[in-house]
């Protein structure tokens, strides 16, 4: 969605010879092989049951139902089940929320509110040398058109023999400042740039990770986009009981809006800050994720422009926007959260239990599909399929927040991610496969490989992910 990944029909790679591919190349330029002829992508079975006990073949519906989760004023009548195949977001009222349905009056009009956020962007952004500044004191970096090279700008940069200082002993930086990841030895000035060699240092969110313990989380700028525009907020908290709650939030920047990095920064962390404060008072972990997206699209919202107003709308007009999902696992309960087309996926630590997609993308190829007007490999192959129908902004059509409670029977990790990690694992059973075995208790190192998967397979977009293993395991009380 927020990348300039190409739709499901595109290749990274060619499938002949292995050579890379460009977008938009119809033949590999190594081996002449058509690219039209591309498999259709695999299908995937959203929402299939956790507690399944024997295997089946993915293409299969998972026949056992698992138990949702009551909500706070549940009577001691039994809770619903919740069937495969059957996952629905709730309003907040509680309502299940309306699919298209194919004999509506306009059945193959597109949905109303639907943003295609796919701006033509070049493939490689070349980065422009720093500005040329003057040399001060005995560190100053190098200065463009002096004659002596590199080594002008020390003390005696203009004579002869002077040692490059890009290979200088600097010694220990003083504490609170960076060496340089390009000579390993210069200080970082406060414009990002080494104060020995003059290389422009790596800004803080092209790649991210943090680790709690109990949830990691991985965010990188991927090999295409000139920034990262996805952000993630990770953390533990208690219940009233004592028992752990552990939370992940993952926001997915749109592309073609303004400043999409704020928007997928101020929702992570409005919707991280909401769960922090609502659960250890007792609100059900449900009712805590809706609100938490809520306050998420309240804070987007805030960023939008009013000085452009031109009418009533007009703050509304391309508005900073993102996607959120997010996830909190407790001893006994899964709850995930989500607008827009970011992911949840359960994968079993026992890799013979089936894993599952816990969310429904808001996107074109979803409605189509949920309508009956397409299967999954015609909406997936259209060049509209990703365009998102549900997002958080000041111009969002309607702020539907879709919540799901799960009670899974056996340990396992929940992946939260953006699409630039799905698009290259969409199906459930595909990214049960990348997941590494021992994700549950490696959850950071997991979180590393997913993103390098992403990576290896073309990085067209920026990719975040958070690995969150169920059940949440004991721990101290107090966020972190």
């Amino acid at each position: 969605m927020m990348s300039q990944m190409p739709q499901p029909t595109a290749l990274s790679r060619c499938p002949s010879c292995e050579e890379p591919l460009d977008a938009g190349d119809r033949f590999c330029g190594a081996c002449g092989y058509d690219l039209s002829a591309v498999p259709a992508p695999p299908v995937d079975n959203p929402t299939i049951t956790m507690n399944g006990s024997s295997p089946r073949p993915p293409s299969a519906v998972a026949s056992v139902d698992w138990p949702l989760a009551p909500e706070v004023d549940s009577s001691d009548t039994p809770a619903p089940l919740h069937r495969a195949m059957d996952i629905q977001g709730t309003d907040s009222g509680g309502s299940e929320l309306p699919h298209p349905h194919p004999e509506s009056p306009h059945p193959h009009r597109e949905p109303a509110g639907v943003r295609f956020d796919r701006p033509a962007q070049p493939d490689e952004y070349p980065l422009a040398p720093p500005a040329a500044e003057p040399a001060v004191g005995p560190t100053a970096g190098p200065t463009a058109g002096t004659a002596a090279g590199p080594a002008a700008g020390t003390a005696a940069g203009t004579a002869a023999g002077t040692a490059d200082p890009r290979t200088a002993d600097l010694g220990t930086p003083p504490a609170g400042t960076k060496l340089c990841v390009a000579c390993r030895s210069g200080h970082v000035d406060s414009d990002g740039y080494c104060e020995n060699c003059g290389h422009a240092q790596p800004r803080e969110r092209d790649h991210m990770e943090q680790e709690l313990g109990a949830v990691a989380a991985v965010s990188d700028r991927g090999l295409r986009h000139h920034r990262n525009e996805d952000a993630f907020a990770i953390s533990s908290t208690a219940l009233p009981d004592g028992s752990p709650a552990v939370v992940a939030i993952v926001c997915d920047g749109v592309s073609s809006a303004t400043r999409p990095d704020e928007a997928s920064l101020a929702a992570s962390r409005a919707a991280g800050e909401a769960l922090l404060e609502a659960l250890p008072l007792g609100t059900h972990p449900q009712q805590a994720m809706h609100d938490a997206i809520v306050a998420a699209a309240e804070a987007v919202n805030a960023l939008a422009d009013a000085s452009t107003a031109q009418g009533e709308h007009a703050p509304h007009v391309n508005a900073p926007a993102c996607t959120i999902v997010g996830a909190v696992v407790t001893p006994t309960l899964l709850i995930v959260g989500w607008v827009g087309d970011s992911r949840a996926y359960w994968v079993p630590v026992d890799r013979s239990s089936l894993p599952a997609r816990l969310t429904e993308d808001d996107s074109w190829a979803a409605q189509m599909v949920a309508a009956g007007l397409m299967n999954e490999a015609e909406a997936y192959a259209d060049e509209r399929a990703h365009a998102i129908t549900g997002w958080l902004g000041a111009d969002a059509y309607e702020l539907e927040p879709h919540t799901a409670s799960f009670k899974p029977d056996r340990p396992g990790v929940v992946v939260v991610c953006t699409d630039g990690l799905w698009n290259y694992a969409e199906a459930a059973e595909e990214m049960a496969e990348v997941v590494p075995l021992d994700a549950a208790e490696r959850p950071l190192h997991s979180a590393q490989v997913l993103v390098g998967h992403a990576l290896d397979g073309g990085g067209h977009d920026n990719v975040t992910v958070a690995v969150v293993p169920f059940p949440a395991p004991p721990q101290g009380a107090g966020s972190a």
